[in-house]
């Protein structure tokens, strides 16, 4: 049986599980509301919800695509005994989600959240060329209309900004320096760009597609800053095998078996820029016919 974490309505899962279907692939779908009570019964553990109910030893495959397993917490009148229990349950549930994990798994809840500033300092250890960057609290040493500024959070989207039900954390370059100090932000040196490179990985194997976002000035910076009206041309690429067997080792010293992954092509050198578990990538997929949903149903 297969195990997916995700989120309501997320459109990749539903597409993944288009191909489960087709397969006559067995599947649980779980839900990032749904909250599980862990259970024993005949000595074996299994988890309950209203929606779901499974035994663990029943799960074979687990994808960690969003949200995560829920548990129900029991609370105690006795601020003692309420505190030993919390910690007793936390346990309970750390062990419940690694036993999972030891199934074979597309990603991993324990690990699903990256610390963007680690993974640059993995990639120049496994010798991938990064940007230069640093982190500062002023704009001293900063070379205007050189240097880029981007989010080290992994959460790029803000609720309600400037009259918006929403906006998004884009890559910027800096114009003009503060006179006053701020919070440590991220910069980075700006890299001219030949073209983009989307990178998705999964359990080894790598399908790379190049994006021409380099003239237009809209995504110049940023591809994400979409031009609906004259989209960004997308093409099949294949990375130098040297730059594939680093991004193997990066992902396998990150613990990650699945992600995207983004490069900055410029002359003959490959700039990493960062990974990201859980990215989009159907839109990709589509345009370069790579049928990634396939592969991930396949693999699970």
């Amino acid at each position: 049986m297969i195990l997916i974490l995700s989120a309501n309505q997320e459109t990749t899962t539903n597409e993944v599980i288009k191909w489960l279907k087709a397969l006559d692939k067995p599947f649980i779908r779980i839900h990032e509301d749904e909250v599980f009570e862990i259970k024993t019964e005949q000595n074996r553990i299994f988890l309950e919800s209203r929606r779901n109910s499974f035994f663990i030893e029943d799960i074979t495959t687990v994808w960690y695509r969003r949200g995560g397993l829920r548990f129900m917490r029991k609370q105690y009148d006795n601020a003692s005994i309420n505190a030993y229990m919390n910690e007793t349950q936390y346990w309970l549930e750390d062990y419940v989600i690694k036993m999972l994990e030891t199934k074979r798994h597309i990603n991993k809840q324990s690990n699903s959240h990256l610390n963007k500033l680690l993974v640059l300092e993995q990639a120049k250890k496994v010798g991938l060329k990064v940007p230069n960057y640093y982190l500062a609290e002023n704009t001293d040493q900063l070379v205007v209309n050189k240097t880029i500024t981007k989010s080290i959070a992994e959460n790029i989207i803000l609720k309600s900004v400037g009259g918006f039900s929403e906006g998004i954390l884009y890559t910027s370059l800096v114009t003009e320096v503060e006179k006053e100090n701020f919070f440590i932000t991220f910069f980075q040196e700006m890299i001219e760009k030949d073209f983009e490179v989307r990178a998705f990985y999964l359990h080894g194997k790598i399908w790379a597609t190049a994006i021409f976002s380099q003239n237009d000035k809209k995504t110049q910076l940023d591809h994400r800053k979409y031009n609906h009206e004259v989209p960004n041309r997308n093409v099949r690429y294949n990375l130098p095998k040297e730059i594939e067997e680093k991004v193997h080792i990066l992902m396998q010293a990150m613990d990650i078996n699945c992600g995207s992954l983004d490069f900055i092509k410029n002359k003959n050198d490959f700039y990493f820029l960062e990974i990201n578990p859980v990215g989009q990538f159907l839109g990709l997929s589509a345009v370069c016919n790579y049928l990634l949903e396939k592969e991930i149903a396949e693999y699970l």
